[in-house]
């Protein structure tokens, strides 16, 4: 079970990001946070942030 939270997290992480992103960029509308820029701008952040996770968990994984 060791690393299960944290690749899920890490995947929701990546998920909520893309999605944040193609809303910032004006891809996806219907949302307040369609067509601002900040979203475009934080939506990779939290992707990347959400990649360093998974690959944490994925480590963990491989250790046990």
């Amino acid at each position: 079970m060791r690393g299960w939270l944290t690749l899920t997290l890490g995947l929701l992480a990546v998920v909520v990001g893309a999605v944040w992103t193609v809303q910032g960029l004006g891809y996806v509308g219907g949302s307040v946070m369609t067509d601002q820029r900040i979203w475009a701008l934080v939506g990779p952040v939290v992707i990347l942030i959400g990649l360093v996770v998974l690959w944490q968990g994925l480590k963990a994984r491989r250790r046990t």
